[in-house]
């Protein structure tokens, strides 16, 4: 593919959040912060699951593989950001930026999926509990991950295809601190209309849709462990709680980004910044301070490291 022939635009300049200096040390203080304790907080549930043979469950198995995409998601904006803010000018490459647009909605859609995924294994494990492990073997888990993984780059190389032969003549300037494509269509140099309107069928009703299949799901989990009310519906209503919050951080920026009409330069900028950092972050406090075995495990995995130092 030549590009020579369709674009003169070879870089991207990315306006950033603010101009104020106070405020970029705020956020740089903040943006640093977060993105430290989501890959720390993600990396030892990968950690503690993987290693701790209590945790060998379907419903564990798809919790690491939610945090192994958080933390790659944070990971495709967040270090660069980090490193952008105290620039003068803040700019990306043409191929830096079709690759972060292609990751992050690979990424995304990745999670879209796995969350449905979470939803159908609590389905089972609350009102299929007889037939859990058969229904949720290893190989059903295999393939609910491939499948997410699957979907999500499908997903994303459907959108990348089209915009990235669009002609780029200038202007150049995303009033973002990121590569995202409702901004970068609009620099197109041609009618962009049918584009918007696959990007927004794409990305905001998938996402919508997802939306929607997971709160109708978790309602009717929600109303069986009413209906069958025992003495295990308070860990059952704790855990659809945490991850009913967890779709809801979530989905509710995608929502917003792809659905509405005409994004705001600031609002929607700020709702990435809490799906780039924030979402992350509270997942794996979500999952682990409101999970007993989760903490127990984490306990027994920290107790064997400090065990191995004292030997060494």
């Amino acid at each position: 593919m030549d590009r020579r022939n369709q674009s003169t635009v070879s870089e991207f300049v990315l306006l950033g959040l603010t101009n104020s200096w106070e405020i970029q040390l705020l956020l740089s203080v903040f943006s640093f912060l977060f993105y430290l304790a989501s890959m720390m907080g993600n990396l030892v549930i990968v950690f503690t699951v993987t290693l701790d043979a209590h945790l060998h469950f379907p419903m564990y198995f798809l919790l690491a593989n939610l945090s192994v995409i958080d933390v790659l998601f944070c990971s495709i904006i967040a270090p660069k950001m980090i490193c952008d803010i105290f620039k003068k000018r803040k700019s990306i490459s043409f191929c830096g930026c079709f690759t972060q647009i292609f990751f992050s909605h690979a990424v995304g859609g990745t999670e879209m999926v796995l969350l449905i995924a979470m939803a159908f294994d609590r389905y089972v494990a609350i009102c299929k509990p007889l037939h859990y492990l058969t229904v949720m073997s290893p190989r059903m888990c295999l393939y609910f991950v491939v499948t997410s993984w699957v979907i999500g780059f499908i997903h994303s190389l459907i959108q990348v295809v089209f915009v990235v032969n669009l002609p780029f003549c200038g202007p150049n300037v995303l009033d973002s601190f990121y590569c995202d494509l409702p901004r970068l269509l609009r620099l197109a140099c041609t009618n962009t209309q049918e584009l918007e309107f696959m990007v927004t069928v794409n990305s905001g009703l998938i996402s919508v849709g997802s939306f929607i299949v997971l709160v109708i799901s978790y309602i009717f989990i929600l109303f069986t462990v009413w209906k069958h009310s025992s003495g295990g519906s308070s860990k059952a209503i704790s855990t659809l709680s945490a991850h009913i919050t967890v779709v809801v951080l979530f989905f509710g920026p995608l929502m917003f980004f792809y659905t509405w009409p005409s994004p705001t330069s600031n609002l929607d900028k700020y709702l990435a910044i809490f799906d780039a950092f924030i979402t992350p972050f509270l997942n794996p406090v979500i999952y682990t301070f409101r999970n007993k075995e989760m903490k127990a495990a984490m306990r027994r995995l920290c107790s064997h490291v400090v065990h191995y130092w004292k030997i060494s």
